[in-house]
């Protein structure tokens, strides 16, 4: 599988998880660091402003809003 496809799939998975478990991935379960390894990387190379190609970013975009409003609903 190409790097595309490969960062297509765990986007997917990511996105499945905030929708089906209404929260972000904790660092606490090992079975979840993949997706918040994946939000991490993406998220420095997105603030770093090189790395990402700007489909890539417009997709990220979109996850870190649902991952910023899982964040913010589970604080109250």
């Amino acid at each position: 599988m190409a790097q595309e496809g490969r960062w297509l799939a765990r986007y997917s998975e990511v996105i499945d998880f905030l929708e089906k478990n209404h929260r972000n991935p904790s660092h606490h379960r090992f079975e979840e660091h993949l997706f918040l390894n994946f939000v991490k990387h993406n998220r420095k190379l997105m603030n770093k402003g090189e790395g990402m190609k700007n489909e890539r970013v417009e997709k990220f975009k979109g996850l870190f809003a649902m991952y910023e409003e899982c964040k913010r609903k589970n604080r109250r």
